[in-house]
Formats: C-alpha cells, sequence, structure tokens
C-alpha cells in the first residue's frame, strides 16, 4: 500500500521556492493574480456575501487583523480564510483542474494568506506553500479518481480541497513532515462537499470550499500546537480516498512527485462559468464571428459535451434552458451559449441578461448532448462541439482545446485584463493595478501585508453586506 499520507507530508515540508522550475514559479504567481480577481468581485456583487458576513460577525470572526480581499474591515484569520474562500469561488470564475474535475485555487490560497498573516511569512514560502497545496488537491482528486467521486455526490474542490488547504498553512507554518500528517489527520475529520446544490441553486458550493479553507487552516493550527490526528488518514482503512470512492487509486497520488506538477495542469477561466460550457463558449463566439450570425436566424443548435460535462451544464434538458438565478445560469450550457451567440460576449455582468427575452427564446432551441467525439477526447481535453441549423444551412465548430487550458494559456496581458476587468469596480483602476503589480512581484515580498493592504478599497463603493 503506497504510503500517501507520509509521502504528500514529506514533500509539503521539504518544498522550496527557489528550487521549483521557472515556469511553476511564474504560473503560480498568475494563479494567484487570478483568484485575487475572482475573491475582490465576490466580495462586492455575489448575492450570497451579505448573509456570509452577518453570520461571520455573529459568530465573532469578524474582530481581528486579517485581510478579506474588497473589504477595508478586519477579521480573524479563521474569518478571513473563510470568506475569502467563499467569496474565491463566488462567481464560478476560479481556475479548474480537468483531470481532478475540481478548483483547486479557491481552498488553498486563502488558506495560504491567512496563515502567512498569522505567522509574518515572506512572498516565496507562501508560493511554495500555495504550490504544495495544489499538488496535495489535485492528487488525491486524481487518486479518487474525480469522476466517480462525483457519482457518490462529492464535490471535490471542497473534499480535496481541505487537505490542500492544511498543506498550504503547514508549509507556511514550517511544520515537520509528522506534524503535517497529524494535520492531513485532522483534516479527515472535517473533509466535507456536496452535489446536492445543483438541484436549486443553491450558495452551498461557494460557501463548502470557503468552509474547506477554514478547515485547513484550522487542521494546520491544531497540528501547530500539539494536537494529534489520525494516522494514514489518506491511504487507511477508514481513510479519505477507501471512505470517499470505490476504487480509488493510491499511488496516483505519488506519480510524478516533485518532477511533474499538477500545478501546470491547471487552467484559468475566461467565462464566468462551469468550465464544461467553455469548448462551446469559444464555438459559438468563433461561429458569430465568421459568419456573422445573428440570432434570429438560428433554427437550431446542438451543444455536445462529455458525459461529465451532460451531468453539471446539459441535463435535465428543460431545467438547464430555464435557468432562474445566478448559480443556474453558471451551470446551464444553453445560457452560456445564448450569451456568446445573440451577444457575442460572456462575462460576470452577463447574468444581467438571464430574463432578457431574445436570450429565453434562444436557450429553448439549444440542446446539450452527450457527444462520442468528445467525450473520447475527454479527461485530456475539455472539448466541445457546437452545430447550428441557420439560414438553411449546418454549420459545426469543435474547439479541442479551450481558451485558458494550459495548452492554450492565457497571456499575462490576459490575465490583467480579465483581473482589471474583475476588479477596477472595487478598488478602482489605479489600485487594481498597483495591487495586480503586488500579487506579479509576490517572490519578492519581506511579507504578504502591504499586497493585502491594496485589497482593501479606498474608493466609495456599496458592497455586500453593507
Amino acid at each position: 500500500m503506497a504510503a500517501v499520507t507520509r509521502e504528500l507530508a514529506a514533500f509539503t515540508a521539504a518544498i522550496r521556492f527557489e528550487a521549483l522550475p521557472t515556469e511553476v514559479q511564474e504560473r503560480t504567481r498568475f494563479l494567484v493574480l487570478d483568484l485575487v480577481g475572482n475573491m475582490l468581485r465576490g466580495r462586492h456583487d455575489a448575492e450570497s456575501t451579505a448573509p456570509l458576513l452577518a453570520a461571520v460577525r455573529s459568530l465573532g470572526l469578524a474582530a481581528g487583523s486579517a485581510a478579506v480581499f474588497g473589504d477595508s474591515a478586519r477579521y480573524t484569520p479563521a474569518g478571513a480564510a473563510l470568506v475569502n474562500g467563499t467569496t474565491a469561488h463566488s462567481l464560478d470564475f476560479d481556475d479548474t483542474h480537468a483531470a481532478g474535475t475540481l478548483h483547486p485555487g479557491a481552498p488553498v490560497i486563502p488558506a495560504a494568506l491567512a496563515a502567512a498573516e498569522m505567522v509574518g511569512a515572506d512572498g516565496r514560502t507562501v508560493l511554495a506553500a500555495i504550490v504544495a497545496g495544489y499538488e496535495v488537491t489535485c492528487r488525491l482528486a486524481l487518486s479518487l479518481p474525480g469522476g466517480d467521486h462525483y457519482d457518490r455526490g462529492y464535490h471535490p474542490t471542497a473534499t480535496c480541497g481541505a487537505f490542500g488547504a492544511a498543506a498550504a498553512a503547514a508549509r507556511v507554518f514550517g511544520l515537520s513532515a509528522a506534524q503535517i500528517e497529524d494535520a492531513f489527520g485532522i483534516a479527515l475529520s472535517q473533509a466535507a462537499g456536496s452535489l446536492q446544490f445543483l438541484a436549486n441553486g443553491a450558495w452551498t458550493k461557494r460557501f463548502q470550499v470557503g468552509w474547506s479553507a477554514l478547515n485547513g487552516l484550522t487542521a494546520a493550527s491544531l497540528a501547530r500546537e500539539g494536537f494529534r490526528g489520525a494516522g494514514e488518514a489518506l491511504e487507511g482503512r477508514a481513510g479519505f480516498l477507501r471512505a470517499y470512492a470505490p476504487n480509488p487509486k493510491p499511488e496516483r497520488a505519488l506519480q510524478g512527485l516533485g518532477t511533474e506538477w499538477e500545478l501546470m495542469e491547471t487552467a484559468v477561466k475566461p467565462y464566468p462559468s462551469c468550465r464544461y460550457g467553455h469548448a462551446n463558449v469559444d464555438a459559438a463566439l468563433a461561429l458569430r464571428a465568421e459568419l456573422g450570425l445573428k440570432a434570429e436566424e438560428i433554427e437550431s443548435v446542438t451543444m455536445g459535451l462529455p458525459n461529465k460535462g451532460m451531468l453539471l451544464v446539459g441535463a435535465p434538458t428543460q431545467y438547464k434552458q430555464n435557468p432562474q438565478n445566478i448559480v443556474d445560469g453558471q451551470f446551464s450550457g444553453p445560457f452560456v451559449v445564448a450569451c456568446a451567440l445573440a451577444r457575442g460576449h460572456f462575462g460576470w455582468d452577463s447574468y444581467a441578461w438571464l430574463q432578457d427575452a431574445d436570450l429565453r427564446a434562444l436557450m429553448k432551441k439549444i440542446l446539450p448532448v452527450e457527444d462520442a467525439e468528445v467525450e473520447a477526447d475527454f479527461p485530456d481535453y475539455m472539448s466541445g462541439k457546437l452545430t447550428v441549423k441557420a439560414r438553411g444551412q449546418t454549420f459545426v465548430k469543435k474547439i479541442q482545446v479551450p481558451k485558458g487550458e494550459p495548452a492554450n494559456f492565457l497571456t499575462e496581458a490576459e490575465l490583467r485584463a480579465k483581473f482589471h476587468g474583475l476588479a477596477d469596480a472595487v478598488l478602482g483602476a489605479d489600485r487594481a493595478r498597483a495591487l495586480a503589480d503586488a500579487v506579479l512581484n509576490l517572490d519578492k515580498a519581506a511579507d504578504v501585508h502591504a499586497m493585502l493592504r491594496l485589497g482593501a478599497p479606498m474608493m466609495a463603493a456599496r458592497l455586500a453586506g453593507e
């Protein structure tokens, strides 16, 4: 039996930023910038933020010195991890790992930053910790594997993310390998996350990711104080892998550990919705541009998806063609494709169009189907195939590698453009630019405090919860 817990703990304890490949160092900073933009706008816009903050205050988690992006108030470290983790995932615009079917950044980065504020860690330590957190999160998802975990109704961003957050916080704290094993054992008691939010567009999807950031920080903090965690937390008979999936492959978690980087297999979203719909959005935008296509010319659309994509954005058809709220829209293939076809754009502000008559009419013409060619590409490629009947003709566009995937990653200029599209409304353009510069130079920072201070708005802004 592979000693997954021991090996991942040793890897986490030993990781150093300066020893990482240059491309991993750069990509990590890019991923932090991407998530910071999500946290800022999620704090500002997400409809779930106001009740979340009210609960955080009532629980006594809003009286401390830790930073929440987009907020001039300060929180306890636990409160900051919870709020930042929740807002990071609130827009469904955060990074994705296709093979693991999860979002690794949202639980990991907030836990690392909260831990860094607790101990005054420097930027390089924080970045190394984030890499460890990504590797643990993604490798556990691959070991389950993520598809089987989904089939049992679990949300791997939250379940696997609790261990990644624990790894990140533990590395920031400078814990030994033995202490990190304890942290994993403590995280085991807290790993939770359900896909039942899909039934009614519930806010629990984003909350359980924030809670996993808090879980990881809590687990590392307890281990730091000498609290004993369950042994063999990951591979044991009642450990995470065996308890949460029917046929786990524990050895997969260790494959290429330290030489192959799952962080480099993480994609960034150009659109704020479930990643399974993105290739079809790319296809819709391309067809619209190539043909000068107008929505009223469209007779029917077939949206080809992989099996797992159908489960999340394609079925049941009538429900997906009739989204009633933002979460419904984020998981509606017909809505995101309709936006692209009818408006030539799909961004965070597009959810204001949810009830527009022209989109409603077009959504009824968009049929998601499981496509054998697309399914054969998965999980190597998050592809999609759009078939549009219009003008008495049939037009087909397949996108194998959607924008933002590791093989088609966003440039720094594109990442900055996405960041400013989210951050400027909260911070103003100048302060947002300064924050982006600080994030991208985090490896040179003596601590994270200056960067985090730039995440607080100076301009007059009406924030959720106020």
